[in-house]
């Protein structure tokens, strides 16, 4: 409806909420040119929702004991059968991602942080190059497992010494990445024209370095969440990480290898979610490398 202004006819006003059929062409759209990204974001959808409604998934306590109702076959009573000491696998199964997840997602913020200031620094200021980077490829030059569990023979088995154990050696991966990233972007009109209108340093990068910075870090950081997880399984699995009183992927899988041949069930239902998890998270990167790269997008 037009309104009419000193004899002028006023423009209408546009709706503020696009159209319902323009929003499902927009969303068909982006399913249809990032299907891994879609494909990867349901998937780790669904084990978040999963980790966050885990008490009303039907479980039990994940640490009740029952040696009447030990190594009990998936059944109806219980869905993933029994371990050992009578525990409901189904229940540990479920509360286990909580475990994973925040393990994931706690190392992958942690390490993109830490590496993103090391990178940034390191590219942009040149006398601190040469110091940070050594330190980087020393910790480079180490496996980042062997690593981990040297630093976890130095603590107790707890989650929190777990993320800092796998996250000391993720750092130096990102802060490589992040200073490649800002040598190119040193050299660029831009940041060269900031430098000389006499823009201070903290400002050139928290405006123009960091945010240029982010496309290249959230790709990375999704592989980071991925590794780490897996990291964390090895961790439990071979008695280095979280305490067996914990129930997470990994622990429930060490628990169940001497049973392995006649008792496959015990470590079959945990790696299954296991690779789940990591493989939706590396179809999120890959949907993301896709989407931010501007070499392997199908239009600019």
């Amino acid at each position: 409806m037009s309104i009419t202004l000193g004899g002028v006819a006023a423009a209408p006003e546009l709706p503020d909420v696009l159209p319902p059929r323009r929003a499902r062409g927009r969303v068909m759209r982006f399913v249809v040119q990032h299907p891994t990204i879609v494909a990867g974001g349901l998937l780790l959808g669904v084990m978040v929702f999963i980790a966050i409604f885990a008490p009303w998934l039907g479980t039990r306590d994940p640490e009740a004991i029952s040696p009447i109702y030990r190594l009990r076959p998936p059944q109806a009573a219980y869905w993933f059968g029994t371990d050992m000491l009578g525990r409901d696998i189904y229940s540990r199964v479920i509360y286990g991602s909580r475990v994973s997840l925040g393990v994931g997602f706690s190392v992958a913020i942690l390490a993109s942080g830490i590496g993103m200031a090391i990178g940034v620094v390191s590219g942009f200021v040149r006398w601190l190059d040469m110091a940070l980077m050594r330190i980087m490829d020393g910790l480079m030059s180490i496996p980042g497992i062997l690593l981990a569990i040297a630093l976890m023979a130095l603590t107790r088995g707890s989650v929190y010494n777990v993320v800092v154990a796998i996250t000391i050696p993720q750092v130096p991966q990102v802060a490589r990445l992040v200073r490649g990233v800002v040598l190119t972007l040193r050299e660029q009109p831009f940041v060269e024209a900031a430098v000389a209108s006499g823009t201070r340093l903290p400002k050139i990068l928290i405006k123009h370095i960091v945010p240029n910075t982010m496309a290249a870090l959230s790709v990375q950081a999704t592989y980071i969440c991925a590794s780490a997880m897996v990291i964390e399984a090895i961790l439990s699995f071979i008695g280095a990480g979280t305490p067996p009183t914990i129930p997470s992927w990994g622990n429930i899988m060490a628990e169940g290898r001497a049973l392995w041949q006649i008792k496959p069930y015990i470590v079959f239902f945990p790696a299954v979610f296991l690779s789940i998890t990591v493989l939706a998270v590396n179809l999120l990167g890959d949907g993301l490398r896709d989407a931010l790269d501007p070499r392997l997008a199908k239009r600019l």
